[in-house]
C-alpha cells in the first residue's frame, strides 16, 4: 500500500514527455532572441524611426507586456479544467495570432509618418500574445510531476532547448539579415558622411527571417500539444476551501524566498538584456566587429547550449545557490575585457566564456522557482490553484525592469547624438555603447548577487520540503481512499 502511494506521489516523466515539453518553450526564445539582438538596430537603421521613438517602442512594449503578465495570471487561475488541461488551451489558442503579430512587427509599412504607431501597436500586441503563451507554459512545470528531481530534469531539458531556440533565433535572424548591417554600401573614405539607406533588400531579408521564425513557432507548439500531458492539481488537499485571488496574491508577495529570488534575478536579467540589446550596435559602431557579430553571437549561444548539462550537474552536486553565484559571476570580467580590448580574437574568447554565464542565468531562476512554490505550499497548504501568480509576477517584474533599462539605454544614445542610418557614429555614442556593454551591466549583476546572498532555501531546506510534501500527499491519498470506502 505504501509503495503504491509513493508511486502516485512521485510521477516519473518519460524522456519523450520531457523533450516535447522542452520543444514547446523553444519558439518563444527563438523570437525573443531575434528581437533582443536585432529589433533596436532594425527600428533605427531599417525602419528609420528616430532614437526617441525607438526607445518609446521598446519601453512601452516591454512595460505593456509586463502589465499583461499578472492579468493573464489572474485569468489563468480562474480558468476551468478542460479535456486537454487548464493551461494548454491558452497556449494553443494564442499561437496563430502570435505568429501574425510577430511577422507584422518586422514589416516596413509604405507610409512614414505613422511608422511609430505601427511598430508600437504591433509590439504591444506581440507582447500581449507572447504573455498568453509564456505564463501558462512556465506554470506547466508544476503540473508535470510532484517529484523535484523530475521537475528539475524537465527544467534542464527545457533550458537546453530554449538556449537552442535562442541559438536558432540568432542564427536565422543573424545569417539572413547580416548583409543589411555590414555597411558594404558605405564609402571607403569619409565614412562619417555615408548612410546605410532604407533599401528594400533589407526589408525583404527581415520579412523572410520573420516568416521562418513564425513557422518554427507553429511546429513546436503542435509537437508540445501532442507529447505533453497536463496533470490536475497534484499538490493541494482536495477540499472545497479556497483562498481568494487577492489574499493569495498578498501571501505570495509576502513570501520571503520569492521576494528575494525575484529581486536578485531582476537585476541580473536587466544586465543580460542590456548586453543583448546593445551588442549588435556595439560590434557595428564601437568595436569594428561588424563583419563578425553574427558569428560571435552564435559562439556565445553554442557555448551556452553545451554548458547547460554542466550546470545541471553542478547544481545537483553543489546546490543551486552556489551554481548561481559561480555561473553569473563568470561573465563580469569578460564583458569588461571586450570593452577594453575590442579585437576579433578576444571577442571569440569572451564569447565562449560568456556562454557559460548565459546558460546559468537561463537555467537557475526557472530551476529555483519551483522550490519556492514548494516552500510556499508547505506554509499555505490550502492555497490551491495559484501557481500562475509566482510565474506571472516573476516575469512581470523582470520585464518591467528590462523595459525601463532598454528605454533608458536607447534614450542615452539619443542624448549622445546617435545618427540614424549613419555609417559611423560620433565619439559620444561610441563611449555610451561601451558603458552600456561594460560597467552598467556589471553593476547590476553585483547588486543582484548581493541580494541573492539572502536567499534562504538551501539544499537542506529543499530536501526537508520535499519529504514534508511527500508526507502530506501520502496522507491526502490515504484519506481519499478512506472516504471512497466509506
Amino acid at each position: 500500500m505504501i509503495r503504491v502511494i509513493i508511486a502516485q506521489v512521485q510521477q516519473k516523466l518519460s524522456i519523450c514527455s520531457k523533450l516535447c515539453f522542452a520543444i514547446g518553450g523553444a519558439p518563444k526564445e527563438v523570437a525573443a532572441s531575434a528581437t533582443a539582438f536585432f529589433l533596436q538596430i532594425y527600428l533605427l537603421d531599417v525602419a528609420q524611426i528616430n532614437p526617441f521613438q525607438a526607445s518609446m517602442v521598446l519601453f512601452i512594449g516591454k512595460v505593456w507586456g509586463a502589465v499583461n503578465d499578472p492579468v493573464v495570471g489572474f485569468f489563468i487561475t480562474k480558468s476551468r479544467w478542460t479535456k486537454i488541461g487548464r493551461l494548454m488551451p491558452w497556449m494553443l489558442g494564442c499561437t496563430p495570432f502570435l505568429v501574425v503579430s510577430y511577422v507584422c512587427l518586422w514589416f516596413v509599412p509604405p507610409f512614414i509618418s505613422g511608422r511609430f504607431v505601427w511598430y508600437l501597436g504591433f509590439y504591444c500586441l506581440y507582447q500581449t500574445l507572447i504573455t498568453c503563451f509564456h505564463v501558462p507554459y512556465s506554470a506547466l512545470t508544476m503540473f508535470l510531476s510532484t517529484d523535484q528531481k523530475e521537475r528539475d530534469s524537465a527544467t534542464a531539458y527545457r533550458m537546453t532547448m530554449e538556449v537552442l531556440g535562442t541559438l536558432l533565433g540568432a542564427a536565422i535572424q543573424g545569417q539572413i539579415v547580416a548583409s543589411a548591417h555590414t555597411l558594404k554600401h558605405c564609402p571607403t573614405h569619409n565614412v562619417s558622411a555615408g548612410y546605410l539607406g532604407n533599401s528594400s533588400g533589407a526589408e525583404v531579408l527581415y520579412m523572410i527571417a520573420a516568416g521562418v521564425i513564425g513557422g518554427v513557432f507553429l511546429i513546436c507548439t503542435f509537437v508540445m500539444f501532442l507529447g505533453v500531458k497536463e496533470r490536475d492539481d497534484l499538490y493541494a488537499p482536495k477540499t472545497e476551501k479556497q483562498i481568494p485571488f487577492r489574499q493569495a496574491f498578498v501571501l505570495v508577495m509576502r513570501h520571503g524566498p520569492y521576494f528575494t529570488l525575484t529581486a536578485a534575478f531582476l537585476f541580473i536579467t536587466v544586465a543580460v538584456q542590456l548586453i543583448q540589446s546593445n551588442f549588435v550596435l556595439f560590434c557595428t559602431y564601437a568595436a569594428d566587429l561588424k563583419d563578425h557579430f553574427q558569428n560571435i553571437v552564435l559562439t556565445i549561444l553554442v557555448s551556452a547550449v553545451v554548458s547547460i548539462p554542466l550546470w545541471q550537474w553542478f547544481l545537483e552536486r553543489f546546490g543551486k545557490k552556489t551554481a548561481a553565484f559561480c555561473g553569473i559571476t563568470w561573465i563580469m570580467p569578460f564583458t569588461m575585457m571586450l570593452v577594453f580590448i575590442p579585437n576579433v580574437v578576444v571577442a571569440y574568447v569572451v564569447a565562449v566564456s560568456s556562454g557559460l554565464s548565459v546558460a546559468a542565468s537561463l537555467l537557475l531562476p526557472w530551476s529555483m522557482l519551483p522550490d519556492v512554490v514548494d516552500d510556499f505550499r508547505l506554509a499555505n497548504p490550502y492555497c490551491k490553484g495559484h501557481e500562475a501568480i509566482f510565474y506571472s509576477f516573476y516575469v512581470f517584474f523582470t520585464k518591467f525592469a528590462a523595459g525601463i533599462s532598454l528605454g533608458v539605454s536607447t534614450l542615452c544614445l539619443e542624448f549622445a547624438g546617435y545618427d540614424t542610418g549613419a555609417c559611423k557614429q560620433p565619439e559620444p555614442v561610441v563611449y555610451t555603447l561601451k558603458l552600456l556593454m561594460g560597467a552598467t551591466p556589471v553593476a547590476f549583476i553585483i547588486v543582484g548577487l548581493l541580494i541573492l546572498l539572502l536567499y534562504p532555501i538551501s539544499e537542506d531546506v529543499r530536501r526537508r520540503n520535499k519529504l514534508c510534501l511527500e508526507e502530506l500527499r501520502c496522507v491526502e491519498i490515504i484519506n481519499r481512499h478512506l472516504r471512497e470506502k466509506l
